[in-house]
């Protein structure tokens, strides 16, 4: 027999401003669970914590908790008010423990924070760290958080997940990034349309799972639709509705049709999505920004010393790095926002700039969601070189009529970030800047924001933490390493650990190996490398990114002549050599690539 759960919600329904929040949300937690809990922005995930937490009342329904048992909540944006971060954390335990000081600076230890600092100057992710450390101290059997790796740099993030696999109580945990979910979570809670599904398997399934789902909506909904035309086609062959039986079935008929509908209605409503696209406008020079020697000082911290790099049309370029380690202050030497202190950095032609400001620094929380797209102007906006009302882009972005009106600071995290991004997208820009551009976005909006930047056809620069974002967006990455130096590194995120942990273990083996030889042995035959590249793989190199690019030219006009749906009956010859062309320059430019890779990689390493 399963042992009872720790914390059970039968039945909960909740409205808000009229509008039904929670329609019967039934679930619970076990001893043990670590449960990611998902959905929408807006679908009242926040809410339902803090029900579980005992902060809300809702408006029926039932909340139990074995009695004894512990909860402690990190809420998704905790106010910080103490004299010092030490007296924060204490506020955590109960009034019986108030003088466990050592518990306090035993997890503030953990956090890597000094108790006696001013929470007034903590940094964004220190503050988050603080606010987990409350959360901790009290030693919780079930332990509530509501994005978590906001504003953690991607080292605190690993150590969070580390903190919470070694931890032993229950796990509910609200995140928009899925690597941490996969990594962290055995069960799912997933929140649609105001109920609770509840699967025993953990994030890494959740989109099988989700398609399964729907899959079962979508049959149920075919089983009705067979239903009602057999009563329709009853209804119709003129058979009398006095007589009480008749009646009866043509008030089920009735039910039917408003059953149907409605599930009709919840199942496209669940499959709405952000009609997210980004436009390039026109095309950059080929070289977008070059940056020769770069370095930069704030009175004795060098964030960037001696940088060198060229970004190309069509790069995608991932900078991570700890926090304060000088991710802003590289981008804004690249975008020219910033002038190097030595060195130069020059910029394409034809640059049409957009940026991603993760603080959404551009967007007024006074004004309405209306100005804020429009600029005050009228009721219509230019989206990329197509006027558009206002209302009908701001439903692309999933915002309802109702909400045009509204100040920006009645909205979400989640949904400033849509309203950035609809204001970003809405002109064309050949250089995209985004900062941090998955905070606080639900999970299937962040699936379209990646589908979007894959197709576009500009350049790149993304300042993130997410690594599954990265690992499926970059094609190369700049690690920022806070000492000055700047790491770079092809391909995503992982790529670049392997290389710089392969690199690590390279130095190590190296360090501890015997002298290396000297000038007559170092002549000796069979060494397998010599000491520089050739004349003719220098060549090579330098000629290759010109091939790849004229090969792609190649590749993107015979895909366009291929879609011709008439080329083949009009000219069956050129269908099949267009076709077979397509095929070998596909195979050309993979071989390209691959051989350039080849090169660059031992240019690099003939550098060190």
């Amino acid at each position: 027999m399963a042992p009872p759960p720790l914390l059970a919600l039968r039945d909960v329904r909740l409205t808000f401003g009229g509008t039904p929040v929670f329609m019967g949300v039934t679930t619970w937690i076990g001893r043990g669970d670590k449960t990611c809990l998902v959905g929408r922005n807006g679908s009242g995930k926040s809410t339902l914590m803090k029900i579980m937490a005992g902060e809300i009342l809702p408006d029926s329904g039932e909340r139990f908790v074995q009695p004894g048992t512990r909860i402690a909540l990190l809420a998704q944006d905790p106010v910080i008010e103490a004299a010092t971060i030490a007296d924060y954390v204490a506020s955590g335990l109960a009034e019986a423990e108030r003088d466990a000081r050592y518990r306090v600076d035993a997890v503030l230890d953990v956090m890597g924070l000094a108790p006696e600092r001013d929470p007034a100057r903590l940094s964004g992710g220190e503050a988050r760290r603080a606010a987990l450390a409350r959360a901790l101290v009290s030693e919780p059997d079930i332990l509530l958080l509501d994005e978590p790796t906001n504003h953690l740099d991607l080292p605190g993030i690993e150590r969070l997940e580390s903190l919470i696999q070694g931890f032993g109580g229950a796990l509910v945990v609200i995140s928009h990034d899925r690597r941490f979910l996969e990594n962290v979570s055995r069960q799912t809670l997933w929140l649609d349309r105001g109920v609770v599904r509840r699967s025993e398997r953990g994030f890494a399934a959740f989109a099988d799972w989700q398609e399964e789902v729907m899959a079962a909506e979508e049959a149920e909904l075919a089983r009705m639709d067979t239903r009602m035309r057999q009563e329709l086609h009853w209804a119709a062959r003129g058979v009398t509705a006095r007589r009480k039986r008749n009646m009866g079935r043509l008030r089920a008929l009735q039910a039917l049709r408003a059953d149907r509908a409605r599930l009709r209605q919840d199942h496209t409503q669940s499959e709405r999505r952000a009609q997210l696209a980004a436009e390039s406008g026109e095309l950059s020079g080929r070289l977008v920004i070059e940056a020769e020697n770069v370095s930069v000082r704030f009175g004795d911290t060098v964030p960037v010393r001696d940088f060198s790099t060229r970004i190309m049309r069509g790069d995608r370029i991932g900078v991570i790095g700890a926090n304060g380690a000088g991710k802003t202050t590289l981008i804004r030497l690249l975008t020219g926002a910033l002038a190097p202190d030595s060195g130069t950095v020059k910029l394409g032609t034809n640059l049409e700039i957009a940026m991603f400001d993760q603080r959404r620094e551009r967007l007024d929380p006074e004004t309405s969601l209306w100005d804020t797209l429009t600029d005050g102007r009228g009721d219509s906006i230019w989206v990329r070189g197509r006027q558009r009302h206002v209302v009908g882009y701001m439903r692309e972005f999933l915002f309802s009529e109702a909400q045009a009106r509204t100040p920006v600071k009645a909205l979400s995290g989640g949904e400033r970030n849509r309203l950035l991004l609809a204001k970003l997208l809405a002109k064309p820009a050949n250089l995209l800047v985004l900062d941090e551009p998955t905070n606080d976005l639900d999970l299937e909006t962040l699936d379209l924001l990646e589908e979007v930047l894959g197709d576009y056809d500009g350049t790149l620069l993304v300042v993130s933490h997410d690594r599954d974002f990265l690992d499926r967006l970059v094609t190369g990455v700049l690690v920022v390493t806070g000492d000055g130096t700047i790491e770079e590194y092809v391909g995503g995120y992982s790529d670049a650990m392997a290389a710089r942990d392969a690199a690590r273990d390279a130095a190590k083996a190296a360090a501890g190996a015997p002298a290396a030889p000297g000038p007559a042995a170092s002549k000796a035959p069979g060494r397998s490398q010599p000491a520089r590249m050739s004349y003719k793989e220098t060549r090579e190199l330098e000629g290759l990114p010109d091939r790849m690019e004229a090969l792609g030219t190649e590749i993107a006009a015979l895909e366009a002549k291929l879609a011709d749906p008439a080329l083949y009956a009009r000219d069956a010859g050129a269908f099949s050599a267009s076709a077979d062309r397509l095929d070998a320059a596909r195979a050309e430019l993979a071989d390209a690539e691959h051989r350039w890779l080849e090169l660059e990689t031992r240019r690099e390493e003939l550098a060190r």
